[in-house]
């Protein structure tokens, strides 16, 4: 009897299969039978995922939203260490327990679904309340969704490494990304030009985004994912603790550690431009600019970061600080000057600051991996983690340094985190040589 997913033999062999063949190097044959189907189930799973994240982004989406409700401006900066810390300091706790399922894609689903029902409950949020009572409701929707999605941080990895050999796995996450900017880039064009008012389109948007996130954990169902291995799962934070040790031994875990914590400004700063821009009165298109800004950005970066970081991971945190403190520096500099009000300094600010912010995030996970060992990397990653999870919960602290001393205070800040930054990745070591 054929395969249910014969039929998408030809396009998968299109899209995924080189010059070397079919042949499946590191998972069951049983499941390289079923690839073809579970290559475009992760596909379509993960783009939708994706683009719900663009439709929400508490960077900017979500900013732009907490004032518009008439909420206190002060939640905004904790859009961010809400959104971050949620979605990180969790799998400390729970990968352990996800690791003792023997078919995870369910975890996954149940996530998904979750992260669904937030996104809506902001979206009725943003509809019934105004002013404090909306702004709450929004953050703790937002606290919600980045439980959720901690859970799908944890499981997705194992569940694509035992459904798609590893000769094709970037291929199925990299054309889920370019999809879903696709999607971000159109959202920003409807932002932008659309005639409907820009509170309605931001709303639509997140109701969109939950039936999106609802729809994917139902296609991720149809993932035919063998039972697998249940032991050798540990409590990372446990593991965090247990290697304390390193901290003192490890010199150069010390400063990527410091390194990486100050370049968490990168992450910090886009919602206090947002808010800044919108201080500036430019006019209520902006957003869709800014969208499309941070979309560009990732499509037109990620690629040339990542290529950068094989060569020299150093380089690449070295040089997005440089161009993040460039950013928000200038940033600064206009709005002191009286220049932000102009539609598009801002938009051209946000973009150079997202190029630093990919950069990052390219830059550190290459770091990491590259300056571990096969004995010390699970530890490295667990300490890396826990710090850096307990750095994003603190940057709640600028949402109270915003209401005390303002906005260009905060992004002054900032701005000097990624200067300090240079000068800590210019302390690294050259792990790639």
């Amino acid at each position: 009897m054929a395969n249910s997913t014969d039929w998408l033999d030809p396009a998968f062999e299109a899209i995924a299969i080189d010059d070397d063949g079919r042949a499946c190097s590191d998972i069951p044959e049983s499941a390289c039978q079923d690839e073809a189907g579970n290559f475009f189930a992760h596909v379509t799973a993960l783009s939708l995922s994706k683009s719900s994240d663009a439709l929400i982004d508490p960077k900017l989406v979500l900013s732009w939203l907490i004032p518009a409700v008439g909420a206190p401006a002060a939640l905004v900066g904790l859009l961010v260490p809400i959104r971050e810390a949620g979605a990180l300091l969790p799998q400390m706790f729970t990968a352990e327990k996800l690791r003792q399922l023997p078919k995870r894609k369910w975890a996954w689903t149940a996530g998904a679904i979750v992260q669904g029902l937030a996104a809506l409950a902001i979206a009725m949020s943003a509809v019934l309340l105004s002013g404090l009572a909306a702004g709450l409701a929004i953050v703790i929707a937002l606290a919600v969704l980045s439980l959720a999605r901690s859970v799908c941080s944890v499981c997705y990895k194992d569940v694509l490494g035992k459904t798609v050999d590893k000769s094709r796995r970037g291929r199925a996450t990299g054309l889920a990304s370019s999809l879903a900017a696709s999607v971000a880039i159109g959202f920003a064009a409807i932002l932008y030009f659309g005639p409907a008012d820009r509170f309605d389109v931001v709303v639509g948007a997140l109701f969109a985004a939950g039936v999106i996130w609802i729809s994917a954990g139902l296609v991720f169902t149809r993932l035919s994912e063998k039972a697998g291995a249940t032991e050798g799962g540990e409590n990372a934070f446990q593991s965090a603790i247990d290697n304390l040790s390193y901290f003192k031994t490890e010199p150069q875990l010390r400063t990527f550690i410091v390194t990486r914590g100050l370049l968490t400004a990168t992450a910090f700063a886009p919602p206090f431009m947002v808010a800044l821009g919108s201080q500036g009165q430019s006019s209520p298109e902006n957003l869709g600019l800014l969208v499309f800004s941070s979309a560009l950005a990732a499509l037109l970066s990620s690629f040339i970061w990542g290529s950068l970081a094989d060569r020299s991971s150093r380089r690449v945190l070295l040089l997005a600080s440089v161009i993040g403190a460039a950013a928000l520096a200038g940033t600064v500099a206009c709005s002191i000057f009286a220049l932000i009000e102009n539609d598009y300094v801002m938009p051209v600010f946000l973009f150079v600051l997202m190029v630093s912010y990919q950069g990052v995030r390219l830059g550190r996970s290459t770091h990491l991996v590259d300056m571990a060992n096969t004995e010390t990397r699970a530890a490295f990653t667990a300490l890396s983690n826990t710090a850096i999870g307990l750095v994003l919960l603190a940057g709640g602290a600028f949402s109270l340094i915003a209401s005390m001393a303002g906005l260009e205070v905060t992004l002054a800040i900032l701005t000097m985190m990624c200067g300090l930054a240079c000068w800590s990745a210019g302390q690294l070591e050259e792990v790639q040589e």
